[in-house]
């Protein structure tokens, strides 16, 4: 059961009662790197890190202090579509927490200095994904993917735009996005309702609520493609990927049974068990599910002996067209089902998976299910619905395909 209030300026608090001496809270922000444009690429990932180097009230060292001081832990992400700033702290610092996240979104001042040293930092960091062609290629993946669109940038952004923010430009952009009305407060943990709904009053309210400057452009139509990279490796790394339903279709649940059956993270998945397992041509195999509001995107990676490509390549397209052509039986659905729901009910289990969760969904729907009302819906997927997505969807004719060799 979630509980659920809406400050005055439109922040929105969504709560989970939970039995623990920790506190996970966050602050999610409905901003993200599709949302920039042209020089401005990166910039949300970069303020990201800088809202750490200075407010009006503490400097760099004092914000890091203010929590790790009590033991607690405070760290942020960006994504393609969210920003999160979180901490987990015990139950009597939640305040604390509260306080220093209205502190570092509203009285961000990005000191120069700082945001000199930062760009080194970012810019390490670039390298650190370019060096790890796991990771680069499947940036690379997306990129191609969603061509011209801001889904295809890079969340880090380039180093040419990473060495031209400044704190005059880290700040308009803050004022124009960051606004109250695209974020939502998450907690998980043993509070009072009432007293959560005080102390997020207590900070956060005075804040007026904008219209923020933000139009989103839905991709344009996705063309395959088939394209190979010499980058001389002792592997040959590959990704094959197809459109997927957004964030909003009906087929989400059933495409994500899918996906967990053909490569989820268990070593009984398909292609585990196809590639790695019989022919041990791989270590690493697995497919993704990602999706955004108004597109979704599936792939398989593996990295393989460069002998090896061809073979795994077609063995990974007759995993996809078993599950378009055979109908999973009913002991076979029910086994996904209960492995789905397992890993889910281990998440649930996680307070801070739940936090990051429910402000997410809260995010995109403004309202939130229950475990119960998840496992409900993986129960009705039926296996005419499975079959049904593959064959909409892992069709050769919708594939693109990109190797590193």
């Amino acid at each position: 059961m979630y509980q659920y209030h809406t400050l005055n300026n439109g922040i929105r608090i969504i709560f989970k009662q939970r039995a623990s001496a920790v506190i996970y809270s966050g602050v999610h922000i409905n901003v993200g790197s599709r949302d920039e444009e042209g020089a401005n690429e990166g910039i949300a990932h970069f303020i990201e890190h800088s809202i750490f180097k200075g407010t009006e009230n503490r400097r760099s060292y004092h914000i890091r202090n203010r929590i790790d001081g009590v033991g607690g832990e405070l760290d942020a992400f960006t994504t393609k579509e969210d920003t999160c700033i979180y901490a987990s702290a015990l139950t009597e610092h939640l305040e604390r927490c509260l306080e220093l996240f209205a502190d570092m979104l509203f009285h961000a001042t990005f000191p120069s200095n700082e945001i000199e040293k930062e760009k080194d930092v970012v810019i390490e960091e670039i390298n650190l994904y370019k060096d790890d062609h796991s990771e680069s290629i499947c940036v690379d993946f997306e990129n191609s993917f969603f061509g011209d669109h801001p889904l295809a940038h890079d969340i880090l952004g380039t180093k040419k735009n990473v060495k031209h923010f400044t704190s005059e430009i880290l700040k308009d952009y803050l004022n124009r996005k960051y606004t109250p009305d695209r974020m939502v407060i998450s907690v998980v943990g043993n509070v009072e309702f009432k007293k959560l709904v005080r102390l997020c009053q207590k900070y956060f309210e005075d804040y007026p609520s904008r219209t923020a400057d933000i139009q989103r452009t839905t991709p344009p139509t996705y063309t395959p493609f088939n394209t190979s990279i010499n980058k001389r490796g002792h592997q040959t790394l590959m990704v094959i990927g197809c459109p997927a339903p957004n964030t909003f279709d009906d087929n989400k649940t059933a495409f994500t049974l899918l996906n967990n059956i053909l490569g989820g993270s268990a070593m009984n998945s398909r292609l585990n068990v196809a590639i790695r397992e019989k022919h041990g041509f791989c270590y690493n195999i697995y497919s993704s599910y990602y999706t955004f509001t108004d597109a979704g995107i599936s792939f398989t990676y593996a990295g393989v002996d460069n002998g090896a490509a061809e073979r795994s390549t077609e063995l990974i397209l007759n995993e996809m067209k078993r599950l378009r052509d055979t109908r999973l039986t009913s002991q076979q659905l029910k086994a996904a089902q209960m492995q789905f729901i397992g890993n889910l009910a281990i998440d649930y289990d996680s307070g801070q998976a739940v936090m990051e969760g429910i402000g997410k969904a809260h995010l995109n729907f403004d309202h939130v299910d229950t475990l119960e009302e998840n496992i409900r819906d993986i129960l009705s997927v039926t296996a005419e619905d499975i079959q049904s997505v593959a064959q909409e969807y892992l069709v050769e004719d919708k594939l693109s395909f990109m190797y590193y060799k």
